[in-house]
């Protein structure tokens, strides 16, 4: 309403108005800058001011049938959607709205924050705590900067991405890009750790994943990997780069015997992490719960959510494991037997 009043006090808003401004002037005539001022946005001055009141605060939420195509995400969230705000200021006041993508933005957005905190912790503790500080601070600096990274990308993305259908192209391949570094980033300290006294195969194991993690970033910038068409396929691609860990994990456990591998070797804490993951992973992929109750989560308790938590959890139990492994170490004083990997 205030958009058409905007537009309806304008001075070029009259039809007969315009038509009576051409022909006094006649083509070519009028202020050229008037003329390239209005041309652009197809609005007058007033109607343009009007539009950036809706966009910066006065907009509201909007049932998912009328979302433009590039919106459109998820069909069983039926109500509570953020219309199209070509406004960065706007997109990101809404980070203090309540719509369908309150959850999303917060529940990394935190796990943004806290990483970063344990991440500085991490690298301001005193060298006496390691036994090689350079090593193994560049080690967990791998892992922090994947998981502040992913982290970071995902709330920009789901704070922006209803700017304009190239802002949310854009945002979506830095957010399935940062899911990868991720997975990388966490394959480096637990390799660096478990295969301490085995340093070629952790080097074979860390180039695979490499190659591997980077093949998904390269996939991730596919114009149609984004589309809900490929929903599938994303958590196919991130669940196959997570899976390919099975290798290692099996090398490790055969080697040191399943006991040691599961206490010393912090197995547990990786195969709680595994199945935080593959869960997320699959609710996401399935649209659980709200499949089975269309309307019933468009605000809270949607896949999506579930699966940012379970993303933030299965990391912090991720660092928690291999924090256990650095003591470990820390405890042999660096030393290596025959007959032993870690």
């Amino acid at each position: 309403a205030a958009f058409r009043r905007a537009a309806a006090n304008g001075p070029a808003s009259s039809p007969g108005g315009e038509r009576r401004g051409l022909s006094s002037r006649g083509c070519g005539g009028g202020s050229p800058a008037r003329s390239a001022r209005r041309r652009p946005v197809g609005l007058s001055v007033p109607a343009q001011v009007g539009a950036l009141q809706v966009w910066e605060g006065r907009w509201r939420v909007i049932p998912y049938d009328v979302l433009p195509d590039w919106l459109k995400d998820n069909d069983y969230l039926l109500h509570g959607h953020r219309p199209p705000m070509p406004s960065f200021r706007a997109c990101f006041k809404s980070i203090f709205r309540i719509h369908t993508e309150t959850g999303n933005i917060w529940t990394h957005l935190l796990g943004f924050v806290l990483f970063l905190c344990l991440g500085i912790l991490t690298m301001l503790r005193p060298n006496m705590y390691f036994m090689a500080p350079l090593q193994e601070k560049v080690v967990f600096g791998m892992f922090f900067l994947g998981a502040v990274l992913c982290l970071s990308f995902s709330w920009l993305f789901h704070t922006v991405y209803c700017h304009s259908e190239k802002v949310s192209r854009t945002f979506s391949k830095l957010d399935y890009s940062g899911i990868a570094l991720l997975i990388m980033g966490s394959f480096v300290p637990w390799l660096y750790y478990s295969f301490y006294c085995s340093p070629q195969p952790r080097l074979i194991y860390l180039s695979i994943v490499c190659v591997l993690g980077i093949s998904a970033i390269i996939v991730a910038q596919w114009d149609r990997f984004a589309t809900p068409k490929h929903r599938q396929t994303r958590a196919g691609v991130f669940l196959g780069l997570g899976l390919s860990g099975v290798v290692p994990t099996m090398h490790f456990t055969i080697a040191e015997g399943f006991v040691k591998a599961t206490t010393v070797g912090q197995m547990g804490w990786f195969f709680l992490m595994a199945v935080m993951y593959i869960t997320g992973a699959g609710l996401y992929a399935a649209r659980i719960p709200e499949r089975f109750f269309p309307g019933k989560f468009d605000i809270w308790f949607q896949s999506h959510q579930i699966f940012h938590v379970l993303v933030v959890a299965a990391a912090f139990v991720h660092f928690y494991g291999v924090s256990n492994l650095q003591e470990f170490r820390y405890g042999l004083e660096g030393g290596c037997t025959d007959n032993s990997l870690l």
